[in-house]
């Protein structure tokens, strides 16, 4: 058993997630590739955007790349669904990869705090976005992203009997699972998906 296992078996709830799911089935993106699935995921339910992203996926054929984001014809991002909005924010990203070193290697030497303040500097890159990429891409151990409504909607649903709880009060349910909170949040999402 890992040291995550051990640490979140202590809590009753995750224990059983723990037993029922395998949230570390996802495809293994690279760094830009994950960085625009966090843009095409924002404000779209799962299903919809696992849509879009393969639509872009598809017509970025040669490789989803800063440069071929770039080179790609505008209309075409839009016909594949991305809004206006978002084919300027994943441009935006493919810029900023130009520029800096945002990969895992680059970023290594940086606190999570100091991540977020540079992605953050990227139109189109919230708080939310940034966790993602520290959750998924970098791998940071103590990750609890409670700007995603799902995270939100799956700990309401699995320690507050589905009644609506503060982001305080599910900051401290979390703090049982430290510094493991990344793990968590995967069987938590995991959960969520499931139902």
């Amino acid at each position: 058993m890992t040291d995550a296992e051990d640490v979140l078996r202590e809590d009753p709830v995750m224990a059983d997630l723990l037993d029922e799911h395998d949230p570390y089935t996802e495809a293994d993106w690279n760094e830009f590739e994950r960085l625009c699935i966090s843009i095409i995921n924002q404000q779209l339910s799962t299903a919809s955007a696992a849509a879009v992203r393969e639509r872009v996926f598809t017509l970025l054929d040669d490789g989803v790349t800063p440069e071929a984001v770039l080179a790609a014809n505008e209309s075409e991002l839009r016909d594949a669904g991305l809004s206006r909005s978002k084919v300027e924010y994943v441009r935006n990203a493919a810029e900023a990869f130009l520029e800096h070193d945002l990969t895992r290697e680059g970023l290594a030497d940086h606190s999570d705090e100091e991540v977020i303040d540079r992605l953050t500097e990227i139109k189109g890159i919230g708080e939310w976005t940034a966790r993602m990429y520290l959750l998924f891409v970098l791998g940071r151990d103590d990750i609890l992203p409670l700007g995603d409504l799902a995270v939100r909607k799956a700990i309401q649903q699995l320690y507050g009997n589905g009644t609506e709880l503060s982001r305080s009060e599910m900051r401290e349910i979390a703090e049982r699972w430290r510094p493991h909170r990344s793990t968590a949040t995967r069987y938590i999402w995991a959960e969520y998906e499931s139902d």
